[in-house]
């Protein structure tokens, strides 16, 4: 049996599984009904699953023009499955191969700032946000 982690896609008959997967990992707040996290999917240029053996272990998404500019909405992993590459994996997998693209992204989480940073990523004081319900 092959258990190495695969990170690709999200296929569409996996989004329900995902948006569980996110519930299980303290992102409810975030992926609402089947039917607007599933909007959410189909709006979303870049989706990043990581399976292994089947499981779910981790999952991105990205909004983007796919030339210039993006954005990281999501990167979640399993709290069991933190510290083995997963994240990194997914992260790449969605900002793709263009290093002449921007990627942005909010680091609220305890331990973001450094995770992301050691992908490439620096703080920004240009950076402006309008936050939700304004």
């Amino acid at each position: 049996m092959n258990n190495a982690l695969h990170v690709r896609d999200v296929l569409p008959a996996e989004v329900e599984s995902v948006r569980l997967f996110l519930g299980q990992n303290g992102w409810a707040h975030r992926t609402g009904s089947t039917e607007h996290f599933a909007q959410l999917i189909a709006h979303s240029q870049r989706t990043a699953l990581a399976v292994k053996d089947s499981q779910i272990l981790g999952f991105a998404r990205g909004i983007t023009d796919g030339l210039s500019n993006g954005y990281l909405s999501m990167v979640v992993v399993c709290g069991q499955h933190r510290r083995e590459g997963v994240g990194r994996a997914l992260v790449e997998h969605v900002m793709g191969e263009n290093p002449d693209m921007t990627w942005v992204l909010r680091a609220g989480r305890e331990g973001a700032a450094d995770f992301f940073s050691s992908l490439g990523f620096e703080t920004s004081t240009i950076a402006m946000e309008r936050p939700r319900g304004k």
